[in-house]
């Protein structure tokens, strides 16, 4: 495992033999980039912000954000799977589950969530899915049957963080009645029962695996819980959400720095020969790479801000999480429409990299919770309303 001082070493090394020269072919085929996480693994990076305690960097949100945006300048896909590993290793971490955290740090684990379901789609604070007690004691088993529309990582994974309704009323008389509507598992990838339902083809991300699963009467342990009985959306909210709303506005970040260096470049050797000049004397054009560097540069300061604030404990940090992954996914796109028009047709050739990232950029606004449901959540805390509920 590096230290976090050299994690960037590592990281960069990996990107420039592994995960650059790779990401055309990932988005060209939509295959899942198993090469990118496993050298990743191999790295200590996918263990980085596992504590020291069990073997892992010991690192926090700022080390986390700083790897997806490097990845997300490169490889969309690779950089939403370690997404939502570091979401699920935010959510194994608050529930002390030492044995997983210990297999993640080792380098040949990889986590994912599975939260958004058939019949609640992106609000993945309602689930649907089912979760009852099998037996009584040390032998408890726990039966999970769901229908999963979105899980990254899909069939990859080497576990799952899986949301279910807290268990059943029988079981409610054993434990006493559940304080909230959400409770959160850990589901190992082989168990029995558990598919995956589909494929997914998606316009950006294509590699990201991001399919439907089903649980056909899974049994896990009861000890598999996480956390409490009723108590995951909590967790979910005070540990998961601020992982993955600042890490998919890192993603975006990267991207936007990644959408300005392609435009320089395109600049530089464009030339207007029956001008004798190139694109990069002419002002117009010089004004958009202006543009684009100034939106990727802000973006990054409300990210690491928004770090800085939860770091801090300050007033603000809810509000900024709520706001950074809905304010950085539209600056993306933004950015990814100025991209295409400063380099022509160029950039809406299929080989080219703009051409990708204008794709990839758009996926943050669907991908719960969407952008239009964290503008909600924006409104609700201005006016000092829950985040949830009919008000």
């Amino acid at each position: 495992m590096p230290s976090q001082e050299s994690y960037r070493d590592a990281l960069l090394r990996v990107i420039e033999s592994v995960v650059a020269p790779g990401a055309a072919a990932v988005d060209a085929s939509g295959s899942f980039p198993r090469a990118q996480v496993d050298a990743l693994g191999a790295a200590g990076i996918l263990g980085l912000t596992v504590p020291a305690e069990h073997g892992g960097g010991g690192a926090g949100l700022r080390e986390a954000a700083d790897v997806v945006r490097e990845l997300g300048s490169v490889c969309g896909s690779t950089a939403m799977v370690v997404t939502m590993h570091y979401a699920a290793v935010a959510a194994l971490t608050a529930a002390a589950d030492k044995e997983t955290l210990t297999a993640i740090a080792g380098g040949g684990h990889l986590s994912t969530l599975a939260f958004s379901e058939r019949g609640s789609r992106s609000h993945f604070w309602a689930p649907l899915s089912t979760a009852t007690l099998l037996g009584a004691g040390d032998e408890a088993m726990v039966r999970l049957n769901a229908h999963k529309s979105w899980v990254t990582a899909a069939g990859q994974a080497d576990s799952y963080v899986w949301s279910s309704r807290p268990l059943d009323a029988v079981s409610g008389a054993v434990f006493g009645a559940a304080p909230g509507p959400m409770t959160l598992w850990l589901v190992p990838a082989g168990a029995a029962g558990l598919l995956v339902a589909g494929e997914f083809d998606g316009l950006g991300l294509r590699g990201n695996a991001s399919a439907p699963m089903t649980a056909d009467g899974v049994t896990v342990p009861l000890g598999a819980m996480l956390g409490g009985d009723g108590a995951g959306l909590d967790l979910a909210l005070a540990a998961v959400l601020p992982v993955f709303l600042i890490c998919s506005a890192a993603m975006s970040a990267g991207l936007m720095r990644r959408l300005a260096d392609e435009t320089a470049a395109h600049l530089r050797a464009t030339r207007l020969e029956h001008l004798g000049v190139s694109l990069a004397q002419q002002s117009a054009p010089r004004a958009r790479l202006a543009r684009l560097r100034i939106e990727a540069d802000r973006t990054w300061a409300l990210v690491s801000d928004t770090i800085g604030a939860v770091e801090q404990g300050r007033d603000d940090a809810q509000l900024l999480v709520l706001e950074v992954k809905a304010a950085a996914g539209e600056a993306a796109a933004d950015a990814a429409d100025l991209a295409l028009t400063a380099g022509g047709g160029a950039a809406y050739r299929k080989e080219s990299v703009v051409e990708r990232l204008f794709r990839d950029s758009r996926a943050a606004r669907v991908m719960a919770p969407t952008t239009e449901a964290l503008h909600d959540f924006i409104g609700r805390a201005l006016l000092g309303l829950p985040l949830l509920g009919e008000a």
